[in-house]
């Protein structure tokens, strides 16, 4: 016989992944998740409508003329569309515009294909380490006995120690190498990048109790105290996933500021090291922006349990005033009754009382609702507070100042008499000029205005960063011989 017991919750996975979005992206054409892995990075999480748009269209221009086999004629629009119904692609309203956005799944997806096909390792030694570092914290946290607890910190405390006078006595341990700290700054981005799609899955559960609520609003087909236990218990429901779990640490982490001030203060001197460098642009962004970019995403959480808090409040008087409208109703219909009835009246001339017929002044008469008895529901736990000094901008290297660096090369051929280099004209400026932007002005600047440029010779250019360090930049040697446009 076959054990179609057993068979049964198999294949109702099979078929629960299968309608799943993170399977359908996975079967749909390879040009369409390579423009998803391309338009959609850490750098750039959002994309407004008409820009996307308009990059999809040219995208298919070049997958028609490259395809024959490609005989599609959707349009972008089109396409964008059914990314949306096929729950590739989220499509909220952000500061008036539209904007598409990967789901939850998705962008498990576009992680799990770049380091599906990227040629670096997960498994190296830092992640390792961290996984021994763990491992033994877990087990130092759930050992009931104190004594063992208490010689495990001791140890700890003798390695501190040990380390402690190496650096003291000049005999102080090798810095990690350069491939050992890229190793362990990707493995740290690598589990930074789960985190948004965490949020994004908490925030759509959020999204579909308040959908149900609104359309339990409009249609009023269920029972006040039913619809909102529903709610109730959907929440309970999404703080005990695992997302949930995330995005109620990332809230204590909030309301921390000594573990913000920790969290900054690290990636700021990780940023100073000489090994940043070899990272590529998108990584460096990712790290620099990493808690900016996580408490946007746990902000935008904070505010679809506003509205949904926004609308249980308002389908909760909506639902009094209807029950106390239909009471109202009921209570002057009984009273007509009671007041015309003559099986009620008296039948004795002498005493003509009228028992069954008495005269209400008010519904609370009757003595069935006493609002002194009414005993408000608790309130929603608040957002966490939030100052002027948890604001922090990171800092950016300024703008080139067109109009002084014209003039200063002006200054400078005429005091050369004619042609002066590039060196000489950056060397010429203040110090507010000396920037990496001002570099990149001047190169633009010779390139645009046909000057020679010799590649074989390189000269060495200080400039100053936004941290205040200085740095040396290696150019071509080229000369002004014209007057700026």
């Amino acid at each position: 016989m076959r054990p179609t017991h057993q068979a049964s919750p198999l294949w109702s996975q099979t078929q629960q992944f299968r309608s799943s979005a993170a399977w359908k992206l996975l079967s749909t054409a390879p040009w369409a998740v390579a423009f998803l892995r391309a338009e959609f990075t850490s750098a750039k999480p959002r994309v407004g409508l008409e820009v996307f748009h308009a990059s999809l269209e040219s995208f298919l221009k070049v997958v028609r003329s490259e395809d024959p086999a490609f005989n599609d004629s959707m349009t972008a629009a089109q396409y964008a569309d059914a990314w949306v119904r096929n729950q590739f692609l989220a499509r909220p309203l952000v500061d008036g515009h539209f904007v598409y956005e990967p789901t939850a799944q998705t962008a498990r997806v576009l992680k799990f294909l770049s380091d599906f096909s990227g040629d670096r390792t997960n498994l190296n030694s830092s992640r390792l380490n961290t996984l021994l570092t763990s491992l033994e914290s877990l087990a130092h946290e759930t050992d009931p006995d104190p004594a063992a607890r208490i010689r495990a910190l001791e140890a700890e405390i003798a390695q501190r120690q040990e380390k402690i006078a190496s650096l003291r006595d000049g005999t102080s341990p090798a810095v990690l190498p350069r491939e050992g700290a890229l190793a362990a700054t990707r493995s740290v981005l690598d589990m930074a990048s789960g985190l948004p799609a965490d949020f994004k899955r908490m925030r759509d559960g959020v999204q579909e109790m308040l959908h149900a609520l609104r359309g339990e609003i409009m249609e009023s087909s269920s029972v006040k105290g039913v619809a909102v236990g529903a709610v109730l218990e959907g929440d309970k429901q999404l703080r005990s996933t695992p997302q949930g779990e995330t995005f109620r640490g990332f809230t204590e982490f909030l309301n921390s500021p000594e573990a913000q001030a920790r969290f900054r203060e690290a990636v700021n001197e990780v940023m100073e090291r000489d090994f940043v460098d070899a990272l590529d642009a998108q990584e460096r962004h990712t790290l620099a922006n990493m808690l900016r970019e996580l408490r946007r995403q746990a902000s935008e959480v904070h505010q679809s349990y506003g509205r949904l808090s926004e609308s249980l409040h308002a389908y909760v008087q909506s639902a009094e005033f209807k029950e106390a409208a239909i009471l109202r109703e009921a209570v002057r219909a009984a009273e007509i009754a009671v007041a015309s009835s003559r099986v009620l009246h008296s039948r004795t001339p002498v005493a003509p009382i009228r028992l069954y017929a008495p005269r209400f002044t008010s519904i609370a008469a009757l003595g069935i609702y006493d609002p002194d008895e009414h005993v408000a529901p608790p309130k929603l736990a608040a957002p966490p507070p939030l100052s002027i000094a948890d604001i922090r901008r990171t800092p950016s290297t300024p703008s080139p100042d067109v109009p002084a660096l014209n003039h200063a090369i002006l200054t400078s051929r005429a005091k050369a008499g004619g042609s002066v280099g590039l060196r000489e004209t950056y060397n010429g400026l203040s110090d507010e000029h000396r920037h990496l932007n001002t570099i990149r002005y001047l190169i633009e600047a010779a390139r645009n205005g046909g000057e020679s440029i010799d590649e074989a010779t390189l000269e060495e250019i200080t400039f100053t960063q936004v941290d205040g360090a200085t740095r040396t930049a290696m150019v071509p040697a080229m000369s002004f011989t014209k007057d700026p446009a």
